[in-house]
């Protein structure tokens, strides 16, 4: 393996729904009649993908199939994918929790995980026992772990309740305790799933600055799950996207995080209408309405650096007024109102042979990480009479733009907007 610590190779795990095991004796029969004869398992044959959108025939699905990667010493292995894919699944299989169907993983030293809250506690035991308990379980002396305790506890944050019982413990403290357990006893392999949602917003920043200090400082190995694209940015070194069971990208992480959201993120960013399925009024047909780069090319996603164009175009009969305006609604995934743009104050408004065309440039680094929709498209009569209106048309989404070197925020920034370009200066008298 050389300097490879993780080798997965045509990893598969099978399921049967409702089921332990096969869930008959007669399957159980079955299987060992087929291995004694040397055969493969029969039932390996059958099943299907875990799509969940979809109602199967099958009561075998395949969480996994045929999986290959490779993790080197050092890297930071972002796993990425939506609710589904198979991403607990696999961590589970590298954590030794359960096993694979078909498939061979080869791990070269100790491997620490925090798949869900009070992954490895013992409930009925304080915090500090369990300190104790999990360096036992990856080897560790008493007093290696003894070194590293009040350095858990105040990372944690918990040295209050060290001594309580940690079923009387909060999520929240659970999972800060839980991570800096398996953080800071020193595992050569560190295995992170979705659980870092669970913290507040500080707790997450900092557990991302130790899991970046254990990589690049101490030299160990983290496989990282995450929704959160910023996260995966600033964190990982490389990345896999998984879907229904199986990778389909494998590389860097601005490829993985540009796959993930155009395949998975429901946007529609540009919407056309042949004149005779236009939805709209007598006076006013939609023909299109979209969001693109000021630049030219459609695409769906964008970044908060990015200056982006709306754009409508209208079809107007002989009974349209001549002067007209053009006003969207651009809400946020919360329905929030975020802004109103109108031709009637800044306008680009050109009728053409029946034909109304309006544009809108926004500028980049003012809207925050996130989707967002025109939620109203309105053709307006000067004295402010509604003729048209046409909602839900169009979203986008905007990523963050990834810095080299920089840890950046957890999630969104809060508020509405992020205003990159703010001038900011202290003076201390």
């Amino acid at each position: 393996m050389s300097n490879t610590v993780i080798k997965v190779e045509n990893l598969s795990k099978q399921y049967r729904l409702g089921q332990v095991s096969t869930g008959t004796i007669s399957h159980d029969l079955n299987r060992w009649w087929h291995s004694v004869r040397g055969k493969e398992d029969p039932y390996l044959k059958i099943g299907e993908a875990n799509d969940r959108t979809q109602k199967g025939s099958s009561e075998y699905v395949w969480a996994l199939r045929d999986i290959n990667f490779s993790v080197k010493h050092g890297e930071v292995l972002g796993i990425v994918g939506k609710n589904g894919a198979g991403k607990s699944t696999l961590l589970k299989i590298l954590s030794r929790t359960t096993s694979p169907t078909t498939g061979i993983v080869k791990i070269k030293g100790r491997v620490a995980s925090l798949l869900e809250v009070g992954t490895g506690f013992h409930p009925e035991l304080s915090g500090r026992e369990n300190i104790f308990l999990n360096g036992a379980i990856l080897g560790m002396t008493k007093k290696e772990i003894k070194q590293k305790f009040d350095e858990i506890v105040d990372f944690a944050g918990v040295e209050r309740y060290i001594d309580t019982p940690v079923k009387r413990y909060s999520s929240g403290m659970y999972v800060r305790l839980a991570f800096a357990v398996a953080a800071h006893l020193e595992p050569e392999i560190l295995i992170v799933d979705e659980v870092l949602a669970v913290g507040d917003a500080e707790f997450q920043k900092k557990c991302l600055g130790k899991m970046k200090d254990v990589s690049e400082k101490d030299g160990r190995t983290v496989l990282f799950v995450s929704h959160n694209m910023e996260a995966i940015q600033n964190l990982c070194t490389h990345a896999i996207l998984i879907n229904q069971g199986k990778v389909t990208i494998d590389g860097t992480v601005s490829q993985v995080v540009k796959g993930y959201l155009q395949e998975f993120v429901s946007t529609r960013s540009f919407v056309e209408f042949a004149e005779s399925e236009a939805p709209g009024t007598e006076q006013v047909k939609c023909l299109m309405a979209g969001i693109t780069p000021a630049a030219g090319a459609t695409k769906e996603y964008f970044t908060t650096s990015d200056t982006i164009k709306f754009e409508f175009r209208f079809k107007l009969t002989q009974e349209s007024p001549q002067q007209l305006d053009v006003t969207f609604h651009l809400v946020d995934e919360r329905g929030i109102l975020i802004y109103v743009g109108s031709t009637i104050w800044d306008h680009e408004v050109v009728v053409n042979n029946g034909y109304l065309f309006a544009t809108c440039i926004f500028p980049g680094n003012i809207l925050n990480e996130g989707n967002y929709s025109i939620s109203r498209l309105l053709v307006v009569q000067n004295k402010g009479n509604v003729i048209a209106e046409f909602k839900d048309l169009v979203s986008f989404d905007m990523a963050p733009v990834q810095r080299e070197g920089y840890l950046g925020w957890v999630g969104q920034k809060e508020g509405v907007l992020k205003l990159d370009n703010v001038k900011w200066s202290l003076v201390n008298d």
